[in-house]
């Protein structure tokens, strides 16, 4: 369980941690808080997005669909291995999902099946959204996989959490397969190793 970080210190870990960011717009202050809580934060959740086109790709993310308002997620992952900040604080990305695998989460120990859709994932993981069909045959660029890495571990690294605190929406929620292409097993292995190594530390309190 953490308090979520400030926008400026999610910024800095993430540029600490080798990440290339942009920033768009006012994201430090566009968030669905106004609806509900954000926080305590539990985990990071990896997701795709089923579009085509980074610039049209991040602005769907930042300003949402008809139904379903923005900011989809805190960071978009782009081809090109960019992770474009559109937004901070309670986003509409993880929607609900298993109370078990929330706990499970906390615990940092294997996943359960998701079978319930009963717990506000919103509040409690920061998200971001790869570009990618989601067709099994979209390609992802090692750039794109190395720029996921790299954000998933920058705040893990934060808060002191393992790779077991990184899933994907396909292990939160039921009927979801996002992502697809890769196994969130072997993105934690990845996550693992880089927490390992000494690069990236964690910025001290009062940063950021």
């Amino acid at each position: 369980m953490a308090s979520p970080m400030s926008a400026g210190r999610f910024l800095a870990v993430l540029r600490a941690e080798g990440a290339t960011v942009a920033e768009v717009g006012d994201w430090e202050h566009h968030n669905r808080n106004h609806v509900g809580p954000w926080g305590p934060v539990h985990g990071v959740m990896i997701h795709h997005t089923v579009t085509q086109g980074a610039e049209r790709t991040v602005e769907l993310c930042r300003v949402g669909r008809p139904d379903l308002p923005g900011p989809l997620c805190h960071g978009v992952v782009t081809k090109n291995g960019t992770v474009h900040l559109v937004g901070y604080g309670r986003a509409n990305h993880a929607g609900l999902g298993d109370d078990d695998v929330l706990r499970a989460v906390i615990a940092e120990r294997a996943l359960p099946p998701d079978n319930e859709a009963n717990t506000d994932g919103n509040r409690h993981f920061y998200g971001f959204e790869c570009e990618n069909l989601g067709d099994g045959e979209d390609p992802w660029p090692q750039r794109q996989l190395a720029a996921i890495e790299r954000a998933a571990a920058a705040v893990c690294r934060q808060h002191g959490w393992t790779e077991r605190s990184v899933i994907g929406h396909l292990e939160w929620q039921p009927g979801k397969i996002d992502p697809r292409g890769f196994t969130m097993a072997w993105l934690r292995e990845r996550i693992r190793d880089r927490l390992q190594q000494t690069a990236g530390p964690a910025l001290p309190l009062g940063s950021g």
